[in-house]
């Protein structure tokens, strides 16, 4: 099922003077089509799967995308316009042999045949066959002059260059900012893709809460991290398709082999994904009590924290945000602490942080249905890192978070 919001995306991209959008990167064909993108992406190129979003939101998507990946595109978006191209794997359907115990040779060629599916293919995939098919297509649809928006901060420069030799007619224009602000605003599946990643890798912060001891090493505590959130997942009916953690213990922020002793800041800064969606979230734990220093620091955070999650609500700026929670630094008297962002959006994008962020000046509304990280971090080398972090979700009246866990910092030698 296709995620993206058909009249929301009509609107963005008749302001923005385009006929449609055609989209390259592979969480972007994704996220419009509803299904994945296909191998062929692994090389990093541009055209082995390509996304047509019309600016008529009546008239139906399309696609372009390799052979092996056409079945299941064709079952997860039956009503996708798609055109397929050959890639490097060989693959025919046997299954009308299925009953012939003497079948050989001759009948797999025939089969071959029969699917049209004879002849040499590519080394990979062929880019500029690939970009044919999509004038093909755009002749179709009377697109073949049009202006037509691509997702530019993706494709590779080399690749643009061989679009525009190809389809030379076409106005190419950059659309990843509308395509950034279509996926900024969530639908109600990638939500709950959200708030499950959140619940698992919150389960996994509790089960290495549980791990911590005296000589404890740091490996020992994300591996306690991943199988708590794993665990989760099952016990919850669903599945992980990935996982990231930054922890670490001690004043050596930069040493991955430290063990847990007296005092000792533990910050767990973590995510897991689920169908590609990564929730972010981060606690901050000591064992014992910590230096004086720690403590100061982490109320001004605690501060800084409350102060931007009441600047979050639909119609405020992001730049609002970060405002706030600058201000409540310095009025705690960290005059030299700086911040390029205090947190972002989240989804299934390439990275972990998704644009917008709230960052200083940045004009960008909130609005409801965005799924967004708040953070207020400090990194102190010789003392170690401190971290708040939760995932909400802005209603139209404020947040909604997917975090239960406390945020203080706890002390679990206290437990």
């Amino acid at each position: 099922m296709s995620d993206i919001d058909r009249c929301r995306a009509s609107r963005l991209m008749a302001e923005a003077g385009l006929d449609a959008l055609v989209l390259f990167q592979p969480e972007a064909f994704r996220y419009a089509i509803g299904a994945p993108a296909g191998v062929a992406t692994m090389w990093g190129r541009a055209g082995s799967a390509i996304a047509l979003v019309p600016v008529d939101e009546g008239a139906p998507l399309a696609a372009i995308a390799s052979d092996h990946a056409a079945g299941h595109i064709r079952s997860m978006a039956p009503d996708v316009d798609l055109r397929t191209h050959r890639i490097w794997i060989d693959m025919v359907d046997l299954g009308a042999l299925g009953g012939q115990v003497m079948a050989g040779p001759v009948e797999v060629d025939a089969a071959y045949r029969a699917q049209h599916l004879q002849g040499p293919r590519p080394e990979t995939f062929d880019l500029e066959q690939c970009f044919a098919l999509l004038g093909d297509l755009l002749v179709e649809r009377h697109l073949q002059h049009a202006s037509i928006g691509i997702d530019l901060e993706f494709m590779p420069a080399a690749d643009f260059a061989i679009l525009k030799r190809v389809l030379p007619e076409v106005r190419w224009v950059d659309g990843s900012e509308i395509l950034r602000r279509l996926r900024a605003v969530k639908s109600q599946r990638e939500i709950g893709l959200l708030r499950r990643a959140a619940i698992a890798a919150e389960a996994g912060l509790v089960r290495m809460a549980e791990t911590v001891r005296p000589g404890v090493p740091l490996g020992d505590l994300s591996a306690a991290w991943k199988s708590g959130a794993a665990d989760a997942a099952m016990a919850g009916g669903f599945s992980l398709s990935g996982h990231w953690d930054f922890i670490s213990v001690g004043p050596d922020l930069s040493d991955m082999a430290a063990k847990v002793t007296q005092g000792a800041l533990i910050k767990a800064d973590v995510g897991t994904l689920v169908d590609g969606y990564s929730s972010d979230g981060a606690r901050t734990f000591s064992f014992g009590t910590p230096a004086p220093l720690a403590g100061r620091i982490f109320g001004a955070l605690e501060n800084a924290f409350a102060a931007g999650l009441k600047q979050i609500v639909p119609g405020n700026s992001f730049g609002a945000v970060h405002a706030a929670m600058l201000a409540s630094m310095r009025q705690d008297g960290f005059g030299e602490y700086y911040r390029g962002h205090f947190g972002h959006s989240v989804g299934g994008g390439v990275g972990i942080e998704e644009w917008p962020f709230f960052s200083a000046g940045n004009g960008e509304i909130i609005e409801a249905d965005m799924v967004v990280a708040l953070e207020a971090p400090f990194y102190g080398q010789g003392l170690g890192a401190l971290m708040i972090e939760d995932q909400f979700l802005v209603t139209a009246t404020g947040v909604e978070p997917m975090n239960t866990l406390p945020r203080g910092l706890q002390d679990l030698a206290a437990r």
